[in-house]
């Protein structure tokens, strides 16, 4: 029983080095392609040009070609089964978007399912939300909007790129927090929701700070708050929603995803090479000034993001009665 013991001690330690070996084998020979980035979004957005500037350098880090594929629409399940369908080898990697992984599956059984199918590999960037409002309302700050909104109980509205987005959440949180009568305006994206704030018929939003900058530049609509601390150049000095409404704190965030089965050694290799992608001072600087903050993690730091999240989302849209057909 004792030779037997040792023998399979042995054994089983034979095993597991052989395992560290191949493991290891398969993070060194990893690129031997060019990398797909797919990102669930149009070209020319926030997420894309996020994607582009990391997949440059990273490219250049790994001595292969990562190549950005946009596939917006669908709530994100197109690109995310695709990536899911793909060979687990990282070298087909998808670049989600918090609401991709934590909102989407609360409302929709073919996100969840898609996200069943993938690995957490890190964090690529935060940026928080400022809240906007059109210069035709009367308001310089979140106390003065809290207080119109009360004194003019449903006559004030938020518009949002669709109902079940991020900017709709944050609405919804924003209406919980403060206990204010302020009505959603749904659009399919956000280019009609610019027009409408700047002549007023849309009064109020959440939305990141590049993609309002040339309004806010025009005097066209007014920055009152943001959701989260922010050391971009138009960002670091707007004051936090939160001062004024506890608990008005979110972030809109991307990671990277790689098909479920894919190498634990393969999926720390890009990791760690992500980090130093992430940690790249120009590349932070550039990324920042439009609002957008580079930020690493590991990947148990990602998955316990997601799950922070994703309980916060899911507690709000069963309180609001959220439902995206």
């Amino acid at each position: 029983m004792m030779k037997m013991t040792k023998r399979s001690l042995l054994a089983a330690a034979a095993g597991a080095a052989l395992l560290a070996a191949s493991g290891l084998a398969q993070a060194q020979a990893w690129p031997s392609k060019p990398v797909r980035l797919v990102v669930p979004f149009a070209a020319g957005g926030p997420a894309d040009i996020v994607a582009r500037e990391v997949a440059l350098k990273l490219g250049a880090q790994l001595g292969q070609t990562v190549v950005v594929e946009n596939m917006g629409g669908g709530h994100g399940v197109p690109a995310m089964n695709a990536v899911v369908r793909s060979p687990a080898d990282g070298h087909v990697v998808l670049m989600a978007a918090s609401g991709n992984v934590t909102i989407q599956p609360l409302t929709m059984k073919s996100s969840a399912d898609a996200l069943a199918g993938l690995d957490a590999v890190g964090l690529v960037s935060t940026s928080p939300h400022v809240l906007a409002v059109t210069a035709k309302l009367p308001v310089k700050s979140v106390k003065e909007l809290v207080d119109y909104a009360r004194a003019n109980p449903g006559k004030v509205n938020f518009g949002s790129a669709g109902t079940g987005g991020l900017a709709h959440l944050g609405m919804e949180l924003f209406k919980s927090l403060t206990k204010t009568d302020v009505a959603h305006i749904p659009y399919k994206g956000t280019s009609q929701i610019m027009i409408d704030i700047t002549s007023g018929e849309v009064q109020a939003m959440f939305s990141s700070m590049p993609s309002l900058k040339p309004l806010v530049d025009k005097g066209s609509i007014r920055i009152l708050g943001l959701t989260a601390p922010s050391d971009g150049a138009d960002t670091s000095k707007v004051p936090q929603i939160s001062a004024t409404v506890p608990g008005m704190e979110y972030s809109t965030w991307y990671g990277f995803y790689v098909p479920k089965g894919t190498p634990s050694a393969v999926a720390d290799r890009l990791n760690a090479e992500m980090r130093k992608v992430v940690a790249d001072a120009p590349l932070r600087k550039k990324l920042s000034d439009q609002g957008v903050d580079l930020q690493a993690s590991t990947r148990p730091e990602l998955e316990a993001l997601m799950k922070r999240d994703t309980d916060k989302w899911s507690k709000l849209i069963k309180e609001a009665n959220i439902q995206i057909e």
